[in-house]
């Protein structure tokens, strides 16, 4: 029995051994097994961990980017209501500049203007001997006005100007013609009432309707009349292009029926007024229809007033020198007749005027007007504003027939036709005109003639305000 138990446990001692040493590659094999897979979760957990570090890393990067954008936004914002602060109070000064401009302006009734009248003109045989035809480009008028009162009914009125800035073989700076700037008009005036006022200063010449009460940027026509200054004429009486320096007492009595001026000036001057008399002109108009009452008046109304004026006017100097002759009296005297009227959609403008005069102070070139001379000079015009618009614009075709008489000398007539259009009334207006000048064939002076037939033909472009 005892040997049975003790191979009994041989056996199983053996079978242990055999066991144990079939399964110890096994068990060996499963760990290295898992160590591996260890390693390999280790190394993706360093990945996983260095991807989180970097996603940290960049999140980092970026809210310190987005602290410094917000500290620079900060900045920014600061920096702007800074310059919103500033802006407000450099808006509150320029308010109350304006408002002083403002004040000023409606205190003593300011107003400025700028008015420019570009022309091309086309002379026949215009050059300076004559025999060849001139192409002259010129600036015919650029003024700059103001006009304000210091205190109720007192105050001024000016013109900076210059006239025929351009013009081929005109060169009188001291006067504004051709080149250089002057004073065109300038005055202080005193308003009594509107039936009694007084202005002193250089103005218009209380005399001829044309260049005496009209404005020169309000014409029917593209110019004054040949005689008193228009195209490439001048005016037959002593001027300052124009105007002259005294005083004049005028008004709109009759609640505007009447006006009158009266004036006091200078005139002709130095070595031909030896005696140094004083100039006296006046001049008087009968509104049958509407009144005009302004210092300016238009040519023409453009179909929105209704006017019938009759005028009249005197100019006088005595005591002048005049052709080397000794107390020569300079006398004229003008009558005139102005209608504008609205004609259905349309307007009509009609002026006719008669000038007489003794002994003239000025000669005219173009005629055979000279200083010592008689003449007469008379003229009509007129023109139709057509209904309706064509393009932008208003057409309106005009005429006039002027003619000087000079005595015992031959005669000269200008007439002339033009076309205006208006883009926005007078102040921006296109004018073309044709005038001739015709010298008349005088049989009792050996078949002479006074000069030469011309042409001229004048583009203008006016605009201003």
């Amino acid at each position: 029995m005892k040997r049975v138990l003790c191979n009994s446990f041989v056996l199983l001692f053996l079978l242990f051994i055999i066991i144990n040493t079939l399964c110890i590659p096994t068990f060996a094999a499963e760990k290295s097994s898992e160590i591996e897979l260890l390693k390999i979760r280790l190394q993706q957990i360093e990945e996983m961990k260095n991807i989180e570090l970097d996603e940290l890393k960049k999140r980092i990067e970026a809210l310190e980017k987005e602290n410094k954008q917000q500290a620079e936004k900060v900045k920014e914002v600061g920096e702007l209501k800074q310059s919103v602060g500033n802006l407000e109070n450099k808006l509150e000064k320029n308010e109350q500049i304006l408002s002083g401009i403002s004040g000023l302006v409606t205190d003593h009734k300011l107003k400025l203007g700028l008015k420019t009248q570009s022309w091309y003109q086309f002379v026949e045989d215009g050059t300076k001997d004559g025999d060849k035809d001139l192409h002259d480009f010129m600036f015919r008028r650029f003024y700059f006005s103001l006009k304000g009162e210091v205190i109720p009914n007192l105050g001024f009125f000016g013109h900076i100007a210059a006239d025929r800035i351009g013009q081929d073989g005109l060169n009188n700076s001291g006067m504004g013609l051709g080149s250089g700037i002057a004073v065109r008009d300038a005055w202080i005036y005193y308003n009594f009432d509107e039936a009694f006022k007084v202005q002193m200063g250089r103005m218009y010449i209380p005399f001829t309707r044309s260049f005496g009460t009209e404005s020169t940027f309000a014409l029917l026509t593209l110019d004054l009349p040949f005689t008193q200054g228009g195209i490439r004429g001048a005016p037959f009486f002593t001027s300052k292009v124009g105007r002259d320096d005294g005083i004049v007492f005028w008004g709109n009595p009759l609640n505007g029926k009447l006006q009158y001026r009266l004036g006091i000036s200078e005139g002709v001057e130095n070595d031909d007024n030896p005696d140094d008399s004083l100039r006296y002109a006046g001049r008087v108009s009968f509104n049958l229809l509407e009144p005009e009452t302004s210092w300016f008046n238009k040519g023409t109304y453009l179909g929105k007033k209704k006017v019938l004026a009759i005028g009249g006017g005197c100019d006088y100097q005595k005591d002048l020198t005049l052709d080397d002759k000794k107390d020569q009296n300079n006398l004229g005297w003008t009558i005139d007749l102005f209608f504008d009227h609205p004609v259905g959609c349309g307007a009509i403008t009609a002026e006719a005027a008669y000038i007489d005069e003794k002994n003239v102070t000025q000669e005219l070139k173009y005629s055979w007007l000279a200083e010592g001379d008689d003449a007469q000079i008379y003229y009509i015009q007129g023109g139709y504003l057509l209904p309706g618009n064509i393009g932008p614009g208003r057409l309106q075709p005009y005429f006039r027939y002027e003619r000087l008489n000079v005595e015992h000398r031959p005669d000269t007539s200008f007439p002339s036709i033009g076309l205006n259009y208006f883009l926005k009334g007078h102040n921006a207006k296109i004018t073309l005109d044709w005038t001739m000048i015709n010298q008349k064939k005088d049989f009792n002076a050996a078949d002479s003639y006074s000069g030469d037939d011309q042409n001229l033909i004048t583009l203008q472009v006016a605009a201003g305000f």
